[in-house]
């Protein structure tokens, strides 16, 4: 969102769901595409075993399954790592210019990505503010360069009275450009109409159809593509896939529509992508496990239900809380690992799942926690995340994530990340291993490579602190929500034998700072963390503010096998939150 079309805040009168409160306007352009279907919940898809490819197309009897309050853990990845922060950008993150967000991409058959933005300027002058716009993307991340192609009445109309234009999803398919362009209120909290729009000659031109919109009634409103790489080489077949959701593409900050929790499949010919009357959506399964699709929407069935709230309970007077998971953001094809990966985000968070068909069954893959706001530079979050399919590594393990932050909010005071912004994000599937390493307390497991740090949130971003071997500095958790469970941590992408955490603490505050009981050591073994046996603490822990500040406290435990170790209790004080130093795992003689 442009800073110059700022909303102000509903009163919290309208808020009709527990704690709910809007205490702030939305921080602009946060626009993302978390649906709920207005009204009814479909039993949700969920992929048998067999359904391991995109393909099926019959309408024979076809079988739902109802949906679990939220997808169960996913165990295709050992460890997920992702920068605090965004690094680069095009033309560069902190050149502090309003190039827009959102930023639905896709790459083309001439090896450009091209990507869509919302309220900015793109890479024209900064009189070129316009509600949405498209722009050629150059190079790799590091030397990125934009090019201004098209904005405003070239790209896409506005359907409905006190909306604005914005864009959702874009596919390369071949030389030819599809991108997808909703209704959004002006106040954020519906998203009723969308169609898509066509260009030929690599984003300069455009066209759709003029006389109603392709979709309406907030029924897919939000729509995303799958990101197929290269000129969607890589897909499967004839088809080009899309996502949707109902109603609006983030929580509804003031309910007026249902906040989103199901994320739907789509898939029209490639040569038919502007036909309405082409789409298929998701139904259900035929009885050897194949998806079934229906031309009716009326029958459409979410792949993806999740219900879960993340910050159901916030100290700051005037900040959003109780936020749900499912927004606008990306699917990508991540074809060295065949997985599938959807990037979602809230408010404060980053949520992503993952699955080996299109359709499901997805998993949850990992989130990532920012915290409250102020945010900075070095440690943000952002919305609309998209993984780029053009910067994915030759093995599928590395990549660059794209998100936004716009000044106008409650994030950082700047255009830092309110551009085509990027961070490093590397994945490390699992493989099952047997530990190596014989009993050595010299020997710091925290310190080999590979190892991810894993905390219930981050204050400053200062994750590198917890393995660098310097006991006198702090980081910690605060993130301005009453929380019960804090942790400090590793992941790895192989296991060890360890029987030892040496803790130290970061500072103590006024209203935090320390673990205020049931504090105790987890281990994570075939994806799953559960307490360590025989544990016992030297120096025993205080459960209070005496616990230091930068004092180290020694956990052993009876010698256990795992691939992950934290510590982990309930944060103390008036706001609920810990400190860390330093963490150090052994695996010592007895």
């Amino acid at each position: 969102m442009h800073p110059l079309s700022r909303r102000p805040s509903d009163p919290p009168s309208q808020r009709t769901s527990p704690r709910r409160f809007l205490r702030r306007a939305l921080p602009s352009g946060l626009f993302a595409l978390a649906v709920l279907v207005s009204g009814t919940t479909a039993s949700a898809l969920s992929a048998p075993a067999g359904a391991d490819g995109p393909g099926g197309g019959g309408r024979a009897t076809q079988h739902r399954v109802a949906a679990d309050p939220t997808p169960p853990q996913g165990s295709f990845f050992s460890t997920v790592a992702i920068d605090n922060g965004a690094t680069v950008g095009a033309p560069a993150v902190g050149d502090n210019r309003s190039h827009g967000d959102l930023w639905p991409n896709c790459w083309s058959d001439d090896d450009n990505v091209y990507g869509a933005y919302g309220d900015g300027v793109g890479f024209g002058g900064d009189d070129n503010a316009s509600d949405i716009g498209v722009a050629q993307i150059t190079g790799m991340p590091g030397n990125l360069n934009g090019t201004q192609l098209a904005e405003g009445d070239q790209v896409g109309q506005v359907w409905n009275a006190d909306h604005t234009r914005k864009p959702t999803g874009m596919a390369c398919v071949g030389g030819t450009l599809y991108l997808a362009v909703q209704d959004l209120a002006t106040d954020f909290n519906d998203a009723p109409a969308a169609t898509v729009a066509k260009s030929t000659d690599h984003g300069r031109t455009w066209t759709w159809d003029h006389s109603a919109p392709m979709f309406s009634a907030g029924v897919f409103s939000t729509v995303m593509f799958l990101d197929y790489g290269k000129a969607y080489s890589n897909a499967p077949d004839g088809y080009v896939y899309a996502y949707g959701l109902d109603g609006n593409w983030r929580d509804s900050f003031n309910d007026r529509v249902k906040d989103p929790q199901d994320l739907y499949l789509a898939r029209v010919p490639k040569d038919a992508v502007q036909d309405r009357s082409a789409w298929q959506f998701a139904s259900g399964f035929d009885g050897s496990g194949a998806p079934t699709w229906s031309s009716d929407i009326a029958q459409k069935a979410p792949v993806l239900h999740d219900e879960r709230r993340v910050y159901p309970d916030v100290y700051t007077d005037g900040r959003i809380e109780n936020l749900s998971v499912v927004s606008q953001g990306g699917i990508v094809y991540d074809k060295p690992l065949n997985r599938y990966i959807y990037t979602s985000w809230t408010e404060y968070t980053f949520e992503f799942y993952e699955s080996p068909t299109p359709w499901g069954p997805w998993r949850r893959m990992d989130a990532k926690d920012f915290g409250g706001y102020p945010w900075t530079h070095a440690k943000h979050g952002g919305y609309a995340t998209t993984i780029p399919s053009k910067y994915i590594s030759a093995d599928g393990k590395s990549m660059w994530l794209q998100s936004n932050v716009c000044p106008c909010g409650g994030g950082i005071g700047d255009q830092w990340a309110y551009t085509f912004s990027l961070r490093r994000m590397h994945l490390e599937p699992y493989t099952a291993t047997q530990p190596g390493n014989t009993p050595d307390p010299q020997h710091n497991l925290a310190r080999d490579t590979g190892t991810v740090g894993v905390e219930r949130a981050t204050h400053f971003g200062n994750t590198g602190f917890y393995n660098d071997g310097d006991t006198a500095q702090n980081e910690d958790d605060w993130n301005d929500e009453n929380k019960s469970a804090s942790w400090w941590g590793y992941t790895w992408p192989r296991s060890y034998t360890m029987n030892k955490v040496v803790y130290t603490t970061g500072n103590m505050f006024g209203d935090g700072g320390w673990f205020a009981r049931d504090l105790r050591v987890q281990v994570r073994r075939d994806h799953t963390w559960t307490d360590v046996g025989g544990l016992t603490a030297s120096p025993a822990y205080p459960n209070d503010s005496s616990a230091g500040p930068n004092h180290t406290y020694t956990f052993t435990f009876d010698p256990t096998v795992g691939d992950g170790v934290r510590v982990i209790g309930a944060p103390g004080g008036t706001r609920t939150f810990t400190s860390i130093a330093e963490l150090a795992v052994y695996y010592g003689t007895s």
